[in-house]
């Protein structure tokens, strides 16, 4: 699945960059209170680089393609009760993939790592599994080294002949590969933190403003370098941790 284009977030906030592949967003509904924990701007942005889709967000469940309420196949759980998922809208392509990667293991594991106070707000239901849908990454794995040497070797160690001169804080490629959302990591990696100062993704993000400029030479890459990086990364032997990481609370 060639991760080429973004989607335009309209209800989001999020400004559409370019013409997209296919006519007219997915229309998905959803109650306000499931919109405003802010869980749609943690997950869309990932969806973004696996998918042509455009998404947006309608007020009407009559209009929608995708509605989350109370019918259909069971999701997630949270704030008290199960989120369940009905196509109105299936068959229609954008719709069906939409569906698809919110159901896979990608997706489920996107859901259940929202935490915006530090405990998670969602988790895998419990009256259903969910189905695990593959997502492929597909990309030039060779372009991929080729634009981690020069994105992002001067922090990471990216390959075994820079596993010595990386910044001692931050974690190799190898060690990122071991954890179990790389993907979601690597996929979106711009929006985490400190990235998002220095790093512009071509027809993804906004400009640097005028008045806050990039402190350190700017990353900037396109969408097809991103998914070349992932390939390249998807190639690499995990590092042996010994046990599983244990994030701490602090």
């Amino acid at each position: 699945m060639a991760l080429r284009h973004v989607i335009a977030l309209l209800a989001l906030g999020l400004t559409p960059a370019t013409g997209m592949a296919q006519d007219g967003p997915v229309r998905v509904f959803a109650p306000a209170a499931l919109v405003e924990t802010g869980l749609f701007k943690h997950i869309l942005p990932r969806f973004s680089l696996k998918t042509q889709v455009r998404v947006e967000l309608v007020a009407d469940p009559a209009e929608a393609q995708i509605v989350l309420g109370e019918d259909g196949r069971a999701m997630f759980d949270g704030l008290g009760a199960t989120w369940f998922m009905d196509l109105p809208g299936a068959g229609h392509a954008g719709t069906d993939r939409l569906a698809a990667w919110l159901g896979s293991e990608v997706g489920m594991r996107t859901i259940t790592s929202f935490a915006p106070g530090g405990a998670p707000l969602f988790a895998p239901p419990s009256v259903a599994e969910v189905e695990v849908v593959a997502v492929e990454i597909d990309g030039d794995a060779e372009l991929g080294l080729e634009v981690s040497r020069r994105a992002c070797a001067r922090c990471h160690a990216v390959e075994e002949a820079g596993r010595k001169k990386d910044i001692g804080s931050t974690p190799s490629f190898f060690v990122l590969r071991s954890l179990g959302d790389w993907e979601e990591r690597f996929g979106a990696f711009y929006v985490l933190n400190p990235h998002p100062a220095f790093t512009q993704i071509l027809d993804v993000t906004a400009p640097f403003p005028i008045d806050r400029p990039s402190p350190i030479a700017p990353i900037e890459l396109s969408i097809e370098e991103l998914e070349a990086v992932m390939a390249y990364v998807a190639l690499l032997d995990a590092a042996d941790l010994g046990a599983p990481l244990v994030a701490q609370e602090f």
